[in-house]
């Protein structure tokens, strides 16, 4: 097993930029890991060396806001996430992904676009109320982060449509997030290992990036704890933008 040590100039920032998600700084730092890391290997594999990463970030996200969730949220979205995951394993080898990037980036596009509207229309006194929970939306944006997250590790702008308006506190907000993707990532390790993506010189790979994926993930909760509402959620809304730019800008690139 011979590993080409050049890999690590793209995997180091790749695994920082997960981890500091990770930890509850918005799914846009995470959507560069595997784009920085397939500089250096296939797109495939980078996507492969980062899950196990992924996984040992979430028990870290578990430890850290262990005291914060919506549970509604979580069982609300949870069935919808699984379903999306079964989805993506099994039309893995038929649906185009770019297109999925592309649907999902313009969705992320238009949500936080209205977000900013109304933010614009807040300071004119129009008052926005939070969104009540709704169960088709839940379903269906919660499929949807399941099949981008199996996909394209790209689950967390659907995620993102549906609760930033339920207008959480920001650390619940956070702590469901961080249990959800935690559980859709865990169960995703069945059908990587069933596809052969998961071999035994990626998994040496993801082993010496584990440290620093941990300190990565603590710095980027010792971070979002301290952040009020005010500057939380305009914060995760520009993430969530800069996620949509992202994936639309791959999918449309790969398309044409």
């Amino acid at each position: 097993m011979n590993i080409d040590p050049t890999i690590y100039y793209a995997a180091v920032p790749a695994v920082l930029l997960v981890g500091l998600t990770k930890g509850g700084m918005g799914e846009a730092l995470a959507l560069m890991g595997v784009p920085i890391l397939a500089m250096a290997v296939s797109p495939v594999q980078a996507a492969a060396i980062l899950l196990p990463i992924l996984i040992v970030s979430d028990v870290v996200s578990l430890w850290i806001w262990r005291r914060h969730h919506d549970r509604r949220t979580f069982l609300m979205m949870l069935p919808g996430g699984l379903a999306g995951v079964a989805i993506g394993w099994a039309t893995a080898a038929y649906v185009p992904r770019d297109a999925l990037r592309l649907i999902i980036g313009l969705i992320a596009i238009l949500f936080a676009a209205r977000y900013f509207y109304n933010q614009w229309r807040t300071r004119r006194g129009i008052v926005i109320p939070a969104k009540p929970h709704r169960l088709v939306p839940a379903a269906f944006f919660g499929t949807l982060a399941g099949y981008g997250s199996f996909v394209a590790h790209a689950g967390g702008a659907p995620f993102q449509v549906y609760a930033l308006p339920l207008k959480l506190d920001p650390r619940n907000y956070t702590g469901t997030a961080v249990r959800y993707f935690a559980t859709l990532n865990a169960v995703k390790l069945v059908p990587y290992f069933a596809l052969g993506q998961l071999d035994t010189t990626n998994l040496s790979i993801s082993a010496t990036l584990v440290p620093l994926a941990i300190l990565a993930t603590a710095v980027g909760g010792y971070l979002i704890k301290r952040m009020r509402p005010e500057v939380f959620y305009p914060f995760m809304y520009a993430m969530a933008l800069l996620a949509g730019l992202k994936l639309a800008y791959d999918g449309l690139s790969a398309l044409a």
